[in-house]
């Protein structure tokens, strides 16, 4: 008998001064705080903030998507 499921999709903004995935572990550890039954991520858009010539931060828009639950 197959399942059939409803999924929800959230946007989020991950930043690390170190590097883009760990901007990206960072943002779904703290998403995995108040969401439950994340499935998957996609990241939408990659930037970074700049200071006196140097990246300070990289920036990372997720896209999550998650089981919606009954």
């Amino acid at each position: 008998m197959s399942q059939d499921n409803t999924y929800g999709v959230s946007e989020i903004v991950g930043s690390s001064q170190n590097s883009i995935e760990d901007a990206i572990r960072s943002a779904i550890a703290k998403a995995t705080q108040d969401r439950r039954h994340i499935r998957w991520f996609e990241v939408i858009e990659t930037r970074g903030h700049v200071e006196d010539g140097q990246v300070a931060h990289f920036q990372v828009a997720l896209k999550l998507g998650y089981t919606l639950e009954d």
